[in-house]
C-alpha cells in the first residue's frame, strides 16, 4: 500500500480499511486496477442511479454522471439521487451531490452535455462507457468508438417490468479462481491388479487461477442477426423473448423521442403493438414470437427491476476493471413478470 492520494492505482491506509471486505472478495490488486480507472455514465433516470451508486461504492477512481435531461416526477420513483426540490433541474446536476456523499474518495464530475453532441475523443478518455437512455443510433456510434479505442462499453435500460443489459470487452482478459485438482495414480493406492485407474481430487483448501479470454461483438452486430440461417433458426427457440422486446422499444424511442409513457397508456400500447410487427417481420420473424400482453408491462421505471439490472450491470463493470472472474457475455435479460433473468451470447465478433 503506497500513496495517501489513491492517485495512479495506489491505495492509502485509510482506503484500505473502507474497503476491507472487498479486497479480501477479489484481493489488493484488482482493488488497485478500480482506483485507477474512469467511467462515464450517461442518463440518469432509475438504471443509471443504480450503476452510479454501485460503482461509486466499488472504489474507483472517478465517474462522470452526463444527461441533459431534467429531473421529471416520473424521476421520484425510482431515481434516488435526486430530491423533490430538484424538480425541473439537470439531472445529473441534481445527482452531483448524493452521489459524492456515498465515496469521498471516488471523483465524481457532472456533465449537462448530450451523448449525440459529445466528440470522439469524449469517450476515448474513459476506461468504462455504460450508456442508458440512448437512442439506438448513439448506441451503434458509441459502441463502435468505444470498440475501437479498447474502452470497455456498457448499455442497459429498464422500461417497466423489461430490463437488459449489453456489454463488448473487445478482447477481453481475465482470471478465474478454481480449486485446485489433483491427480493420483500411485501403487499404493491399488487394490485390484491391471492398469492403474486415473483419479482426480478436489482441494477445496486450495485453489488456482486460470488465465482466460473472451472475445466480444459491437453493439451493432448484436442488433443485425440474420434469423433465416441455420445455426441462428436454432438459436431462436432459446433466445429470451426480452432480445426482440428490446428491439421493439429502441425502435419506439427512436420514433417518439421519448420511451412509453403512462400518461399516453393506450396509444403508447397500440403504438408499441404496431412496431412489434414491424420490427419482426424486418427480421423475416412471426409476429407473434412477442405476445401482445408485453405492451402493457413496459411503462414507467421500476426501482425493483433498476435495482436488479443495475446491480448486475455495475457488477459487470467491477468484474471487467478488476480482470476478475468470466463476464456476462454479451447480454443479460430480466424478465420482470416471472422474476427471471438470462445471459445470452447474441451476435458475432466482425
Amino acid at each position: 500500500i503506497m500513496s495517501a492520494d489513491g492517485e495512479n492505482g495506489t491505495i492509502s491506509e485509510a482506503e484500505a480499511a473502507l474497503y476491507d471486505r472487498q479486497i479480501r472478495l477479489w484481493g489488493l490488486d484488482a482493488q488497485r486496477r478500480l482506483r485507477a480507472s474512469s467511467v462515464l455514465i450517461a442518463g440518469l433516470k432509475g438504471l443509471g442511479a443504480e450503476v452510479a451508486k454501485n460503482v461509486v461504492l466499488s472504489g474507483v477512481k472517478a465517474v462522470t454522471l452526463l444527461d441533459h435531461q431534467q429531473v421529471s416526477e416520473e424521476d421520484f420513483c425510482s431515481q434516488f439521487l435526486v430530491s423533490r426540490g430538484d424538480l425541473g433541474k439537470n439531472r445529473a446536476e441534481a445527482s452531483l451531490e448524493r452521489t459524492q456523499t456515498l465515496n469521498p474518495n471516488v471523483k465524481v464530475t457532472a456533465d449537462t452535455g448530450q451523448v449525440e453532441d459529445k466528440p470522439d475523443e469524449f469517450f476515448a478518455k474513459f476506461n468504462i462507457v455504460c450508456l442508458t437512455c440512448c437512442s439506438q443510433q448513439a448506441l451503434q456510434r458509441v459502441s463502435h468508438i468505444c470498440h475501437g479505442n479498447g474502452v470497455k462499453f456498457y448499455a442497459g435500460d429498464v422500461h417497466g417490468f423489461c430490463g437488459y443489459m449489453f456489454a463488448d470487452l473487445g478482447e477481453h482478459d481475465y482470471v478465474e479462481e478454481k480449486p485446485k485438482i489433483i491427480k493420483t495414480d500411485k501403487k499404493e493406492d491399488r487394490k485390484e491388479e491391471g492398469p492403474p485407474a486415473k483419479k482426480a481430487k478436489v482441494d477445496s483448501t486450495e485453489t488456482v487461477m486460470i488465465k482466460k479470454t473472451s472475445t466480444f461483438c459491437r453493439w451493432q452486430d448484436s442488433q443485425t442477426v440474420d434469423w433465416t440461417s441455420d445455426a441462428n433458426s436454432k438459436a431462436l427457440k432459446k433466445t429470451p423473448q426480452m432480445y426482440f422486446i428490446m428491439q421493439i422499444l429502441l425502435r419506439f424511442r427512436d420514433a417518439h423521442s421519448r420511451d412509453p409513457s403512462v400518461s399516453h397508456m393506450e396509444e403508447d400500447k397500440q403504438a408499441l403493438l404496431r412496431l412489434r410487427d414491424e420490427v419482426l417481420t424486418e427480421l423475416k420473424l412471426c409476429t407473434d414470437l412477442v405476445g401482445d400482453e408485453f405492451a402493457s408491462h413496459c411503462f414507467a421505471t421500476l426501482s425493483p427491476v433498476c435495482a436488479i439490472v443495475g446491480g448486475v450491470l455495475a457488477q459487470e463493470i467491477v468484474k471487467a476493471v478488476s480482470g476478475k472472474d468470466a463476464p456476462h457475455n454479451n447480454f443479460f435479460f430480466f424478465n420482470g413478470i416471472d422474476d427471471s433473468g438470462m445471459v445470452d451470447r447474441i451476435g458475432s465478433a466482425p
